[in-house]
């Protein structure tokens, strides 16, 4: 753990944890082609040497490189590293916030993870836990990284009167709550925060507060992290025209635990690939229907009643956040032994 300031006795630290992206990588001609890059080369001490004099002398700031990765290399057990950072980061007294750069393409898997394993704790707590990237590589002319790390820590340090403790994601100067990241855009600058279903919460004024309350969130209970190797084995699969099912039985047949459906419009889901995924349910795999459209939500009524084929709908969530909630139901399911994954997803 690298410390920009050593002063550990003050609770106005911000931990401020790297796990590599966009906002870290480099292209070899950043001028000409920007988008042409390697992410995840840069250290996140390097990051915030360069914002150190836009930091106010009361926040200090501590860093920790957990990985240095393309975020669409992220992994089980890379999220039950972060997610168990972030809970002793929580859990410490030092620490009055926590900032996590991270890589666009699978932030809002783990934005919804952290959510669901690590909410309701910060939110006790009265601690922002604060994701931020980048569309831009770091040495691109017009990098928006160094901006939105230094909007994430703003946020993360900022009185508790207009937000309250929880799960945010701070990029082009909004901030939204961490599960509603979505990622609708190749390119735009904003691109996993623009488009966020229930909104962003407000723009980061020149004195780093939004001056807009965030709604609360219904959330009673967190869930276990697993452990790196304990993660259930949830695929996802595409409904579209001319849909066959011979997936759906090699996936059984190699033991897959759950499928999650991105089904057409408002989750249909072709005839063919139906059939086989009612035999795989029938069969004790846990089947969850979510859309591809990438807004709205799923109704269980719609457009078949879920009950009727033991599925489940996954109500507005996408399908890797789908993915990643159903991974954590059936392992907290095969924990408590006294309920279903079906009553624990229900209440994600």
């Amino acid at each position: 753990m690298s410390q920009i300031q050593n002063h550990l006795e003050s609770s106005s630290h911000i931990l401020v944890l790297g796990m590599g992206g966009t906002i870290a990588g480099l292209a070899s001609n950043p001028d000409s082609k920007p988008l042409q890059y390697d992410a995840g080369q840069v250290e996140i001490s390097t990051l915030l040497a360069q914002i150190q004099s836009a930091i106010p002398g009361e926040i200090g700031l501590v860093s920790e490189q957990l990985a240095n990765i393309n975020s669409c290399n992220m992994s089980e057990p890379l999220l039950t590293l972060l997610g168990r950072a972030v809970k002793d980061a929580l859990d410490n007294s030092r620490f009055k916030g926590i900032v996590i750069t991270h890589g666009t393409d699978t932030i809002e898997e783990t934005g919804l993870f952290l959510q669901l394993v690590c909410g309701r704790f910060a939110q006790n707590l009265g601690k922002r836990v604060v994701l931020t990237g980048a569309m831009l590589p770091a040495n691109a002319s017009n990098a928006d990284g160094l901006k939105n790390l230094l909007d994430a820590i703003h946020w993360a340090a900022s009185p508790l009167d207009n937000s309250p403790g929880g799960i945010y994601a701070v990029m082009g100067g909004r901030v939204c709550m961490a599960m509603d990241l979505a990622k609708r855009h190749t390119t735009a600058l904003n691109a996993p925060i623009q488009s966020s279903p229930s909104s962003p919460v407000g723009l980061i004024n020149p004195s780093w507060l939004s001056g807009v309350k965030a709604a609360e969130i219904a959330w009673h209970e967190d869930l276990s992290i697993p452990d790196g190797d304990a993660w259930p084995w949830v695929e996802i699969l595409t409904s579209h025209g001319g849909a066959k099912g011979e997936l759906v039985d090699a996936l059984v047949a190699q033991g897959v635990e759950g499928i999650v459906i991105a089904g057409t419009g408002q989750g249909s889901v072709n005839q063919v690939l139906a059939e086989r995924l009612v035999w795989a349910a029938q069969m004790g795999v846990a089947v969850v229907r979510s859309s591809r459209t990438g807004a709205g939500a799923v109704f269980s009524e719609i457009p078949e009643p879920d009950t009727a084929w033991n599925w489940l709908s996954a109500r507005d969530l996408s399908p890797p956040k789908a993915r990643i909630a159903l991974q954590l139901a059936l392992l907290e399911a095969n924990s408590r032994k006294t309920e279903d994954w079906q009553s624990i997803f229900a209440t994600i």
